[in-house]
């Protein structure tokens, strides 16, 4: 019988608030969006000159990416090809690509062209902790739980991987919303299994 992954812990960034592990660690109801992630960026003292290049996908996904590994993450258990990431979201790179558009009617933006992608979420935090693992980005109508706990359980009991993030990172205009899980085969005290209950239930949050 397989051993039960956990939920080593959790980000959802969603309506001007923040949350690890279900917990509200900030928030900022005023801003629009560009202005609420620098914000975030400010707030938990990020240094990271690349941010400021990024289209607001990566912004959101890279965010919540760093609060979610914020002292959970333990980086010296394993090595780089044994993280990899799993994510999905509605919009693919919209936001982005319709910015793009707009740009191509003067001149085409090489900048914003690089982001036309949704994976490119993936990329960002990859090189940000150098993860070399497997990597999936999947566009769904909805958020299907089921779904990711078929693709990370595969990579987890397999010994693709030994540890995933995995979740919901999605971008349109001001609509925005990231749920992230670090899932590893590791219990510790305060983890809860990976079940479709329990993400259903922390991405709910709000």
């Amino acid at each position: 019988m397989l051993a039960e992954n956990h939920i080593i812990s959790s980000c959802v960034i969603e309506g001007g608030d923040v949350f690890k592990n279900g917990r509200l660690l900030f928030q900022n109801k005023s801003a629009d969006l560009t202005g609420f992630l620098l914000s975030i960026y400010q707030h938990f003292q990020l240094n990271y000159p690349k941010y400021y290049k990024m289209d607001n996908l990566s912004k959101l996904g890279w965010l919540a990416s760093e609060v979610l590994l914020m002292d959970n993450y333990q980086k010296d258990q394993y090595q780089p090809e044994e993280v990899g990431i799993v994510l999905a979201n509605r919009n693919s790179s919209l936001d982005n690509d319709i910015k793009y558009f707009e740009s191509a009617k003067e001149i085409a933006s090489p900048s914003l062209f690089v982001y036309t992608l949704p994976n490119i979420v993936i990329g960002e935090i990859c090189i940000r902790n150098n993860f070399k693992g497997e990597h999936g980005f999947y566009i769904q109508e909805t958020f299907d739980a089921d779904f990711v706990i078929v693709q990370v359980n595969y990579l987890l009991d397999n010994n693709i991987l030994k540890a995933c993030i995995c979740g919901w990172v999605d971008v349109l205009d001001q609509y925005y919303k990231a749920a992230l899980f670090l899932v590893e085969k590791r219990q510790t005290d305060s983890s809860v299994p990976f079940s479709a209950k329990n993400i259903n239930n922390i991405f709910e949050t709000n």
